[in-house]
């Protein structure tokens, strides 16, 4: 491998792309069309008719369609104020049959024991006296899931209850099964020929679940931390001398009882490399680059060590900071 220091100043390239957007609208023609005559709201409690009207927009002396009829519908809907919504036309008579969504009076946890009560709150957007929905419900729920998840239990179990009030009102109460911690029971690799297996676990954060290591927390499984394993193992493999080292997959397997995992990473090794020549290639004029050889700490028929080279590299650019080159960046180039 021949490896050659370049040298130059850093300059700010900024591209430009220009994008022309047209927009055609095309209106449809109404096939049939009605004149409102009325409009009459039933159902309403405690959202006052005008503000129905003003979601609805739709005003007598409007001439409609179906289509219009369903996009006035759609436009209620979406307000999150309603569990039920018809609209009727009949002879002029617009009549629009709601149904409120109650209001929540209590949200409450049962079953929780390692996660507090406050800390499940804050993570759920649901609050006594917002109105009550089930899309906001659902997303609190996997809000919940997540917590558990990054606590390690992905065995928890979840389930919203509801308690009717009088007035339109609703208890919310989260049912929860905590389930035990979910660990690593086995990690593998698939690809690996110049390390064995041990060897590479020990150079990974992630750990194989062992009865004994009784306050360990590296043997929970975290797709965080398997991420974060795997620039490990690159690292390790750059050190080592395989510069053209890529991990190809990381796969979590849950076990049927989701109270394990079995992690295996794919990796491909590649060749190993040692150093072959060296030298310093300089864009800057009247540079005399002789100057930075002792700043680099790699030799010729050394194994190829990617921590080496980035230590030459800030060496080097500390020696042109003395030497009042400021704003120069040094970078390695490899020839394989």
């Amino acid at each position: 491998m021949t490896l050659m220091m370049i040298l130059h100043p850093l300059k700010d390239l900024v591209r430009v792309a220009a994008l022309s957007c047209v927009l055609v609208v095309v209106m449809a023609g109404h096939a049939y069309a009605e004149r409102i005559s009325e409009v009459r709201v039933n159902g309403a409690q405690r959202i006052e008719p005008s503000t129905i009207l003003t979601y609805l927009n739709l005003r007598p002396g409007d001439d409609v369609s179906q289509g219009d009829l369903d996009e006035a519908l759609k436009g209620l809907f979406s307000t999150g104020l309603f569990a039920d919504i018809v609209l009727r036309l009949d002879r002029g008579v617009l009549s629009v049959e709601v149904v409120e969504n109650p209001i929540i009076n209590e949200v409450a946890f049962e079953g929780n024991t390692e996660i507090e009560d406050d800390e499940l709150q804050a993570e759920i957007t649901m609050r006594s006296r917002q109105v009550f929905t089930r899309q906001k419900v659902q997303n609190d729920v996997n809000r919940l899931y997540e917590v558990y998840r990054r606590s390690g239990r992905f065995a928890a179990n979840i389930e919203p209850k509801i308690i009717e009030l009088s007035q339109n009102r609703v208890n919310l109460v989260f049912e929860i099964d905590e389930g035990r911690i979910t660990t690593i029971e086995g990690v593998k690799f698939v690809g690996n020929e110049a390390f064995d297996d041990d060897r590479l676990r020990s150079e990974i954060s992630s750990k194989e679940f062992r009865w004994y290591r009784f306050f360990a927390s590296d043997d929970r499984y975290d797709p965080d931390r398997i991420s974060f394993d795997e620039e490990l193992l690159r690292q390790f493999y750059l050190r080592e001398g395989y510069a053209d080292f890529r991990v190809i997959s990381a796969n979590a397997e849950l076990s049927p009882d989701q109270e394990d995992f079995y992690v295996t990473f794919t990796v491909e090794e590649g060749e190993r490399y040692k150093i072959g020549q060296l030298g310093i290639d300089s864009d800057l004029p009247g540079f005399d680059s002789s100057v930075l050889v002792d700043s680099i700490t790699v030799l010729p028929g050394q194994w190829y060590d990617a921590d080496e080279i980035e230590k030459s590299s800030d060496a080097m650019t500390d020696k042109l900071g003395d030497l009042q080159y400021a704003f120069v960046n040094v970078r390695p180039d490899l020839d394989r």
